[in-house]
């Protein structure tokens, strides 16, 4: 039971990021992105994934992977339309 809560939140926290990721690849603007907050969230992810690897926390693990892509993928948007 403890697994399926852990993958039910990792699927709620990533999927999250995938409007803001397709919003932003199809109007070609990030104006109202904060730069600041994703360096910050993509620094925090890169961290969770580690510590997550680290633990052998599956769930974990492959949420911030997924998350991580997302929300880079977001951050590089951001800085190549600014």
């Amino acid at each position: 039971m403890l697994e399926i809560l852990g993958y039910g939140a990792a699927i709620c926290t990533t999927v999250a990021f995938a409007p803001q990721l397709v919003k932003a690849w199809r109007t070609r603007s990030t104006n109202d992105i904060s730069l600041a907050m994703f360096l910050v969230m993509v620094a925090g992810i890169v961290l969770w994934l580690t510590y997550g690897a680290l633990k052998h926390d599956v769930p974990l693990t492959v949420a911030d992977a997924t998350t991580l892509l997302l929300a880079g993928a977001i951050l590089f948007l951001k800085v190549k339309y600014k």
